[in-house]
């Protein structure tokens, strides 16, 4: 089968720079902005600051000028994954004679995520949006002689989402929201595979696919009184029937098909203005990563290609905490720091490839206006990710009847993000 172009329907931009590497809790992307980063993501939802918001709330476009307004930017994100062995052992050391191998270097890398939104007021109450992102990646790899080598040596995932909106302004203090999402999901695994005993070279797994998808977003904006509001966005889950094939050393290639779904999060937020220098923000922001289960990829007979990639993932949850502070008519200042609980639920589901954990957000940012037309945004967060544990069982054939090795070993991971966005409206 030829692998389809899946990134057709998508600005070239995004097409020829998204490389994914995620950063909130599995491998969901919630760094959408760079005004959003330089605060953890605070209060995302009743930000409403820039076109940015079409994504995080549509319910915010109201609070734009009543003109057209564009927001791009790109955010460099270098994530740092290192492995240590603590014990990895089982029949395919013990006895048929396989090397435990190293840490398999950084399993991270540099990655750049693009992103675009625009927003138009055709009337004083009515707004029409659009936002193209990703939204969903992972993108972690390890070198040929990796202890977690059978398991997973290579994971890319990759979401991109076409996200058009509407809203409209009911009253002085209520705005609601709806939008469509169509999203496109690549993936891309790899893993060694045996081929004989001892010091015989090992073979490769490798299974890749496609497919596009559809969901919907709802948001809602609530003026409480002139220097407080709140703001909540619900985004929901998208399943993906993904085709694809199934490649591996010696063996023909055959096709393949597996059900992948993104889940959905919800979010509500506050913005308070204290006086005419600062201002706070903060949100709970909830994801329903209990749909991710696993990925079972199956041949037209229904039977499994592999073993199913469990990850048996559960809800998680994420609080944000920031300010900021408007120096002058031309720079505002951005602070904030987020909790964000990591949807593994035992060191037995921790794969090789999503080696997440609990993390904490440190930010920065400023807002630097130009002109009366055009501003800048620049974000900087270091985001500090708890040491992890893995048990994970590789197995010897895909009914999960016999365990041939057990990887044990800890995994390290920090990250850094450095975005920068325009902001132009005429």
């Amino acid at each position: 089968m030829k692998k389809k172009m899946t990134l057709r329907l998508i600005p070239a931009l995004i097409a020829a720079a998204f490389c994914g590497g995620a950063l909130a809790s599995g491998f969901q992307l919630s760094e959408q902005s760079a005004s959003g980063i330089g605060v953890a993501n605070a209060g995302a939802a009743a930000a409403a600051e820039d076109a940015s918001t079409v994504f995080v709330n549509p319910a915010g476009m109201t609070y734009l000028p009543e003109r057209h307004n564009f927001s791009m930017a790109t955010t460099v994100l270098d994530r740092s994954t290192h492995f240590t062995n603590e014990g990895t052992g089982g029949y395919l050391n013990a006895v048929v004679g396989k090397p435990i191998g190293d840490s398999g270097g950084d399993g991270g890398g540099v990655h750049a995520i693009p992103m675009f939104y625009y927003a138009y007021a055709p009337t004083p109450d009515w707004r029409f949006g659009m936002a193209v992102t990703p939204t969903f990646a992972d993108e972690t790899s390890y070198g040929e002689a990796f202890t977690g080598r059978y398991s997973g040596q290579k994971t890319s995932i990759k979401v991109i989402n076409l996200n058009p909106s509407v809203a409209y302004k009911l009253n002085d203090a209520l705005s609601v929201a709806v939008g469509i999402n169509y999203a496109r999901a690549e993936v891309d695994f790899k893993q060694a595979t045996v081929l004989g005993p001892n010091t015989t070279p090992d073979g490769t797994g490798r299974l890749t696919g496609d497919g596009g998808a559809w969901g919907y977003n709802l948001g809602v904006m609530y003026q409480l009184q002139p220097q407080t509001r709140v703001g909540f966005s619900y985004r929901s889950k998208i399943r993906f029937h993904l085709k694809g094939e199934k490649t591996q050393t010696a063996n023909p290639t055959r096709d393949i098909t597996a059900d992948l779904t993104t889940p959905d999060t919800a979010s509500l937020a506050l913005h308070h203005r204290v006086n005419s220098k600062w201002a706070v923000l903060a949100d709970y922001t909830w994801s329903g990563w209990s749909s991710l289960q696993k990925l079972e990829p199956v041949y037209a007979d229904g039977t499994r290609a592999v073993a199913p990639l469990r990850y048996n993932f559960k809800d998680t949850y994420r609080v944000g905490l920031g300010a900021t502070y408007q120096l002058n008519e031309q720079w505002m200042l951005r602070f904030g720091t987020a909790y964000d609980k990591n949807p593994v639920p035992s060191d037995t589901f921790r794969s090789m490839t999503v080696p997440d954990a609990d993390r904490v957000w440190l930010a920065l940012g400023a807002k630097w206006r130009m002109t009366p037309k055009a501003s800048l945004d620049f974000g900087y967060v270091h985001v500090f990710v708890k040491d992890a544990r893995t048990a994970r069982n590789v197995y010897s054939n895909p009914s999960e009847t016999t365990v041939v090795q057990t990887i044990r070993g800890q995994f390290k991971t920090s990250a850094d993000m450095l975005s920068v966005q325009l902001n132009y409206a005429f």
